[in-house]
């Protein structure tokens, strides 16, 4: 999939939603200039407009401050290659007959979400409650890679534990005997599971709003 210019912008104002930040915020966090991303920097003057891409260096601090590959960024970017994946709401999540013995999606009983992004171990899980907002609310569908496992403090994550509660969170504190899932929403305080009862944790890395 080639990177158009503005797909290139697409992304990158794809990637600030998903994070909960305005392309400005965006820029200012990977500790770029608030205004790289404006809607003024991206043509220049002429018949037509020239347009202008942001540098290379730019999008990859943006990538590396949002723990996100180039892969990652490159789906966000295109918003054209539909394909459905399973679906499957949280609370309805924790009921059995959904997961097998190892935590993986069965065949039967999901519901099937059309979303701009495919792949093997791809699921979508729809949020309830308000724990995550304002960054997630209600309603929202978050997908999740069951093969990227690779998590890291600050990353939001889904959590499957081994009794059968499937959690949509921010990865807080990481010990070798625990893992510490941090709510947005300040009246949730900080939840505490040991690894032993964790089934599997995997990395969000889009969500529908």
């Amino acid at each position: 999939m080639p990177l158009t210019h503005a797909k290139i912008w697409r992304g990158l104002d794809a990637l600030a939603k998903r994070e909960g930040l305005s392309p400005s915020g965006l820029a200012r966090r990977a500790g770029l200039d608030p205004t790289s991303f404006n809607p003024s920097k991206r043509y220049g003057p002429g018949t037509p407009p020239r347009p202008r891409w942001p540098s290379t260096e730019s999008v990859m601090r943006v990538l590396e401050s949002s723990h996100v590959t180039l892969g990652e960024f490159a789906i966000l970017a295109d918003d054209t290659a539909e394909t459905t994946l399973p679906l499957l709401g949280l609370a309805k999540a924790g009921k059995e007959g959904f997961f097998d013995d190892s935590g993986l999606p069965v065949a039967e009983g999901w519901d099937r979400i059309s979303l701009p992004m495919g792949g093997d171990g791809l699921i979508a899980l729809e949020i309830d409650g308000d724990s995550m907002e304002p960054l997630y609310r209600a309603g929202d569908k978050v997908i999740v890679d069951l093969t990227d496992t690779r998590v890291r403090v600050g990353d939001r994550v889904a959590l499957r534990t081994v009794q059968g509660e499937t959690l949509a969170k921010g990865l807080g504190r990481v010990t070798s005997a625990s893992v510490e899932l941090v709510s947005v929403n300040p009246a949730y305080p900080p939840r505490v599971i040991a690894r032993a009862d964790i089934q599997w944790m995997a990395r969000i890395v889009w969500v529908s709003q």
